[in-house]
Formats: structure tokens, sequence, C-alpha cells
């Protein structure tokens, strides 16, 4: 099968001499009458002459059958149309030849007239796809039937076929309930938990925050720092060494060694557990940020070929619920967005009509805009050599309005893509190892500090990535990226409801600029804190609530793996 390749006919486009690489199969058309116009004319099947084992998800030995000869040639090439043939198929990915975001499945039909020939080369196949150690062999599925317009279900019947061809295996729970899949999952023990190369979301961000907390949970040491050394008062704040290394273990957490009887504890980040989503919900941004398609089949076929890539996760740390509660911390963690004010106004306002299904945001965001309510808050926000303000200043901005000289000389936005090379940078943690072997040591600008911010303010933001959907093509913020230890800090102030307007709609085109107003504050930082007054304090994290007065935010650096490899160009 090495060298010059060995003869097969390719169905709809004739006779192809077929050689194995060390990355794929390359194939030369053994007649000059076919021409490049046979593999542009076939639905199925791409217009190329070489093929990945990256992308084949699947190879299996058809029954005989007919294979066609060439299309658009006029002169005939031997074997004529349907000729019965001993068949196998390779099932493949191709792009979109419109848009290079969506993956299509394709099929490449071989035919022979000896079945040991075709047996081998599935045999063979098989072997090459095999050797891509990155691909799952066994996941937990939880389909939300309710979710979006009631697309779990139907979602999940279109991929499903897709993962029974590859052969990977899928333990399929349908939710009934809310909070099911975090009971299930809090329930694993390491030893169950580790039979699974990964757990997938058919839903949308709320059913994937409910997974991603399940997997967490609050099992992680929250620590408090003597807050003499960063904050007047004695509000605790996560330690500000925390996010450099944080190891979240699962539910059996113990001090003694493992024997050789016992599972290894599951611990977070890992190289082997991902997480996957196929889009089935009222927003989907989790996906549209790190895929850039809203496409259930391309997330199956991510999730099938095994691509990887690290996402950053929020943990929040709630303190109190209300001012007159005692100090008990709890933690939730967030994939793309925790939200105060206005975001966590709309959701609580949304579970009253849950029965207008996906236009219950439209509604409860108009009328929680239409109250134009502020909430008096203090903020600090973890300021070091890594964190950047990028607030607009007075001189760019006059009375709230972006002025044309600040639109003209506005910084470059770095988007983040497929190997990004931001997100491939050196991590926090591996940057404070570099230091102490070389015994390098940071310069007092680069000392963290905390600055405050207080006020009344209508919102008050962390954007974790992107939080792209189709209401706002670029997100909330354009540059955030995926894995760069980073939240964008969003501290909207009071201001009149036509400035408040101008900036919500800025968000729906495309390549605008909604941050840069007066009444915005952006902060790039690593962690803040929040505390508030108010008795009825809501968050909204990922589309889930949680009832919080007192608050502390940090980034975990590319705390899990999705099954995924960041938005197309």
């Amino acid at each position: 099968m090495q060298g010059d390749g060995e003869a097969l006919f390719l169905d709809c486009v004739g006779e192809v001499a077929v050689a194995v690489g060390d990355d794929g199969l390359s194939f030369q058309p053994l007649h000059q009458e076919v021409s490049s116009s046979c593999w542009s004319s076939i639905r199925l099947q791409p217009k190329l002459d070489r093929l990945k084992f990256s992308d084949v998800y699947a190879v299996e030995l058809l029954d005989v059958g007919p294979m066609c000869g060439p299309w658009n040639t006029r002169t005939v090439v031997q074997p004529k149309r349907n000729t019965e043939m001993n068949r196998f198929v390779i099932h493949a990915i191709t792009r979109s030849r419109k848009r290079p975001s969506p993956w299509v499945p394709c099929e490449y039909i071989f035919g022979h007239k000896d079945l040991k020939t075709c047996k081998t080369w599935v045999e063979h196949i098989n072997a090459c796809i095999n050797k891509e150690q990155d691909r799952p062999k066994n996941l937990m599925v939880f389909v939300h039937p309710l979710c979006g317009k009631g697309r779990g279900c139907k979602n999940w019947e279109t991929v499903a076929p897709l993962f029974e061809r590859a052969k990977v295996h899928t333990k399929v729970i349908v939710t009934e309930r809310a909070g099911h899949a975090y009971a299930t999952l809090a329930s694993l023990s390491d030893k169950e938990l580790k039979k699974f190369d990964g757990v997938i979301a058919v839903g949308g961000d709320g059913l994937f925050n409910e997974i991603l907390n399940g997997l967490l949970r609050d099992d992680v040491n929250v620590i408090f720092p003597s807050s003499s050394n960063i904050l007047d008062d004695h509000e605790p704040l996560l330690s500000t060494t925390q996010s450099a290394g944080l190891d979240i273990l699962s539910s059996n957490t113990s001090d003694e060694p493992c024997n050789g009887d016992q599972v290894p504890l599951v611990s977070f980040p890992n190289s082997w557990f991902r997480l996957g989503i196929i889009p089935s919900g009222s927003t989907d941004a989790i996906v549209l940020s790190t895929t850039g398609e809203r496409d259930p089949v391309t997330s199956a076929l991510l999730i099938i070929l095994g691509r990887r890539i690290p996402l950053d996760i929020a943990q929040v740390v709630r303190w109190k619920s209300t001012p007159s509660t005692e100090v008990v911390p709890t933690v939730r963690y967030a994939a793309s967005f925790a939200g105060y004010g206005f975001y966590g106004e709309v959701i609580r306002e949304s579970e009253k009509y849950r029965w207008m299904g996906p236009a219950r945001y439209d509604f409860s965001g108009t009328m929680v805009f239409l109250k134009h309510r502020s909430y008096e808050a203090k903020v600090a926000f973890l300021e070091n050599g890594n964190t950047h303000s990028l607030s607009a200043s007075a001189e760019n901005v006059a009375n709230g309005v972006q002025t044309l000289e600040y639109l003209q000389n506005r910084p470059h936005k770095t988007i983040c893509r497929t190997n990004c090379f931001i997100c491939k940078g050196t991590s926090t943690s591996e940057q404070i190892l570099e230091d102490n072997i070389s015994g390098s040591s940071r310069t007092a600008s680069e000392n963290p500090k905390w600055v405050w911010s207080n006020g009344h303010f209508l919102s008050v933001g962390a954007a974790v990535i992107s939080c792209r959907n189709e209401r706002a093509p670029d997100g909330l913020v354009a540059d955030a990226h995926l894995s760069d230890g980073f939240l964008h800090l969003l501290l909207i102030r009071d201001c009149p409801l036509p400035y408040y307007l101008w900036h919500l709609t800025q968000f729906t085109k495309k390549g605008s600029d909604p941050l840069n107003f007066k009444f915005v504050e952006h902060h790039k930082t690593t962690a803040f804190t929040f505390i508030s007054s108010h008795d009825e304090s809501v968050w909204n994290l990922d589309g889930e609530l949680l009832q919080a007065c007192e608050v502390s935010v940090q980034a975990c650096r590319g705390l899990v793996n999705l099954f995924a490899s960041g938005p197309e160009v």
C-alpha cells in the first residue's frame, strides 16, 4: 500500500491509485480523462487529492453494489457506470464551500473486484485512525429535552448515528428536572468517572454550567488571606496566588496515598478528560465562541475526532447571600459570563415566563431595561503587570458618546482563533516556575494590587470568553480569549436611559465598540471582588441564578479541556 499505491475504483470518479502516507491517503487518477471537475461535481466529496487520517472518523465494509463511473466527461472510462463491485467507504469531514467553519460529513466509496483487498484496506485504515490517541471511546451524554425550542432530543437523534459509526460508546441520560445532571455527576465516584473520556451536553449554556459544577463541585480549598495586606476593610478575598495553580479534586478527597487497588483521584486540570457541547439552547454563546458555528453536526464531529482546546473557567465564591447572613463560602463556576444588576435581573425575571420559550429573554430584558435600576456596590479588581485598564477616558469620550477621533485611533484587537498564539503562551503558573528557576523577581509595578471602584452601577459583569451569540455577533468582549487566564470586568455606571440603550444596541452591530463610553469601565484582570448591601442581589452565571451580595471571582487558566479547536478565520 506504499509507494505508487494500489489501483481502486472511486465512486463517481473512476480508477485511482491510492497510496498510504504517514498522515493520510493520496489519490491519483489513472486516466487523464478524469479531470478535476469530477471532484467538484460530487456533492459528498470535497475537491482534493489527499485525505488526512485526522479528518477520517470511520471506515467500514459495504455489501457488493453498483459503482458509478466519472461524471462530466465525454470519454467513457472503464468500468462503466453501475458496475457491481466489492466496496468499502471512508467517512471523513470537509469544509463548506461558502464558509470555512462548518464541518460537513463526506464519503469516499471505493470498489475492487477482490473482497479480500477491500477487507485489507478497511483493516489498515482502521489501524491508522486508531493511532489518533485523542479520540474518545466512551462518553456520558446529557440531553436536555426542553432547552431552546425543544431541540435537544431532535439534535441528538441527528448526530447519534455519527457516534455509532465512529464506534464511540455513549451513555445517554435525558434530564428530567433542573439539577439532574449536577446530581448525577456529583454522585459519581472517581472509579466510575474514569470510565469516561468526557461528558457531553446536548443543550445550552445552562446545561453546560450544570455539568461543569457537577464535575468540579465545591471541594477546592478557599484561602482567606490577611485582609490588612490587601484591603482596608475585612472582607474575605481569594488568595492572589491560587489563580497561578488551581488543583480541584473530585468528591473522593483523601490525603492517603493510593495503593494498588485504589483509583487515582480525578483532578482538574488534566490532559485526558474533556467536556463538549452539541448546541441546542437559546443562545449557545460557549459553542459560538469556541467553534465559530452554532451547528450540532460540526460540534459532534469535533468531539468524535478528539479536537482539544483548554478553556478558562471563572471560579465564583459566594461569601454572603444577603447582608444579614453569616459568612458561608460557597463555590460555583462559570465558563462564559458572570453578571450582576441588569444581567442578573433579566434571568430572574425570565423565570416567571418560561412558558414563552426563548422569547422570554427579550420580554424580560425589555421590562428590566425600562425600570432602569442602578445598584450601589463596591468592586475591587486585581491590577498587576499583566492587567490592563481598557476604559474609555474623558479625553476620548465626551458626554458618554464615542468621538470620531477615538474611533479612528482605537487600539487594534487580537481576536482569538484556531491555534491562537496568545492562548498558547506561557501560563501564570509556568511564569512563576520560570522566575523561581532563574532567580528573577518581579518589579514593584508587577506586584499585584487591588484597585477599588465604588458607586451606582447598572450592571457588573465578567466575561471569561467573548460570549458571541446571534444577537451579539462580536460578543460582549470581541477580543476576549479562550485560555489566556484573564477576565474582562465590565462596570456599567448609572447613566441616562438613552445612553444605556445606545450602549446595548452597539452589541448587535458587528465591528462596533460598545464598551467605549464614559460610563463604561473595562478592566482586564485575573480576579475581582464585589460587595453590595442590596438584600436581593442575584448573579447570572452562564444563565443560572446565584443569590449573592458578596462574591470573589478569579480566572482559572485552562482549568478544563473542551472538544473544540477554536473559531476558524
